[in-house]
């Protein structure tokens, strides 16, 4: 395969994904896991949802089919995981339950998947599949991974400079976004399943 880097369709895939991903929207979401778990390893998580985005890119529409299911059912059920994370920051209530394994578990789930690796971004991966060359999304692909590393690692700092009231408000506005974020997903993929009944 010959390699054709195109840079107009790296910019035009790296900013779709990282709208998609909003790592500076979770940023509240970053914080309060590390609170429930002491500590969020950074790399981890950010190659962790990187392979996982990766592995989809290639496989993604041929998994799906092979256990049956469709890219909508598979972001239905990713919109109720947004769901209720997002219910977790609006209300305060705890429903993610801690296990021993803390710090290993939320660097993996629910950060790298499926907030960042999670059914918005992985579907945006097949959309985009369809339009650029595969060389270029993975390219995008290692850019939003590498911004998602620093994001994670500063985000004490940024914890820092904001404040415990500031993170407070900003997890409830962003909690609300998140909602209206999964309600959106849902809807969408609920009327596109009806649609292929």
């Amino acid at each position: 395969m010959d390699l054709q880097l195109n840079i107009k369709e790296i910019f035009t895939a790296f900013m779709i994904l990282f709208a998609v991903i909003d790592i500076v929207g979770n940023i509240p979401i970053v914080i309060d896991l590390r609170k429930k778990a002491g500590h969020i390893e950074s790399g981890k998580a950010s190659i962790i949802a990187g392979v996982i985005m990766v592995i989809f890119l290639f496989l993604g529409q041929t998994i799906l089919s092979l256990i049956g299911l469709g890219v909508n059912s598979f972001a239905v059920a990713g919109s109720f995981i947004l769901f209720f994370i997002a219910l977790e920051m609006i209300l305060g209530i705890t429903l993610y339950k801690e296990d021993e394994n803390a710090a290993m578990t939320a660097s993996v789930f629910p950060l790298a998947f499926p907030l960042i690796a999670g059914p918005g971004s992985l579907t945006t991966l097949l959309s985009l599949r369809a339009e650029y060359r595969i060389e270029n999304i993975i390219v995008a692909v290692v850019l939003n991974v590498i911004i998602i590393f620093v994001v994670l690692k500063t985000s004490s700092r940024i914890e820092r400079m904001i404040g415990q009231n500031g993170i407070n408000i900003i997890r409830k506005v962003f909690g609300v976004i998140l909602l209206a974020i999964a309600v959106k997903l849902f809807a969408y993929n609920i009327k596109a399943l009806f649609e292929l009944v």
